[in-house]
């Protein structure tokens, strides 16, 4: 087997498995349910004074921003007593910010698709054994990826919030994603709690999307040796 037909194949599965990556981070995100119960398990009504279903408006509402499907992040709603705009400046700014890196992820999602698509056409124009490298360099790949998600996991189950403010200062050029409880709503209907959960979240959902074809392709290898055996 050629060595560049592995390295080909184990690059394209990699990009395979993080458009993988970014499929399950947007199911659990726009999943239906886990914020409503997010919030009854965070008390965010009391934190707020509103009631759930106004909660639920300014979450929809969120959604649609960051995917593109509402140009400004802006609702008025009772909260704390009176009507007014949930959302404040700095939460604009901030959430604009959230909004390009998110959209960029999905783009990137769609940049990987594509380009292993093109390496698969490749591979298959020049006759390679798609049979052996599918599985064997989706294996190599899906071990990267377990990997990076073990060492993650230990991280964030010594110091989450650690890991947390690390992410913001990677991601993030400014300072605007530090809030203040008295004064910004938002954080109070976001604890850090909530983002544990959706971080265990994305995590269950994309070791699932990764499992499937995983056991397919341990299935596939095991074929192809006791065949050549």
């Amino acid at each position: 087997m050629k060595i560049w037909y592995r390295v080909t194949i184990t690059f394209t599965m990699l990009l395979v498995i993080f458009a993988l990556l970014i499929t399950g981070f947007q199911l659990a995100v726009y999943g239906d349910g886990f914020y409503k119960k997010e919030y009854e398990k965070y008390r965010v009504t009391d934190d707020l004074n509103m009631k759930i279903d106004n909660v639920m408006a300014v979450t929809e509402h969120m959604m649609a921003y960051l995917i593109g499907k509402e140009e400004k992040l802006s609702i008025v709603t009772d909260v704390d007593g009176e009507h007014q705009d949930f959302f404040n400046e700095q939460d604009r700014l901030h959430m604009a910010d959230v909004r390009n890196l998110f959209l960029g992820g999905l783009k990137l999602r769609n940049y990987a698709v594509i380009l292993a698509t093109i390496l698969m056409i490749v591979l298959r124009a020049k006759k390679a054994d798609f049979r052996r490298l599918v599985p064997l360099g989706y294996l190599q790949a899906m071990f990267v990826y377990l990997i990076l998600a073990a060492i993650l996991g230990v991280a964030m189950s010594i110091d989450f919030t650690s890991c947390f403010t690390l992410f913001h200062k990677l991601f993030f050029t400014n300072n605007l994603w530090i809030f203040d409880p008295e004064t910004d709503y938002m954080i109070r209907m976001l604890p850090e709690g909530f983002f544990l959960d959706m971080v265990i979240r994305v995590g269950v959902i994309f070791i699932v999307l990764l499992a499937v074809p995983g056991v397919a392709a341990v299935v596939y290898n095991w074929k192809w040796k006791k065949e050549r055996n």
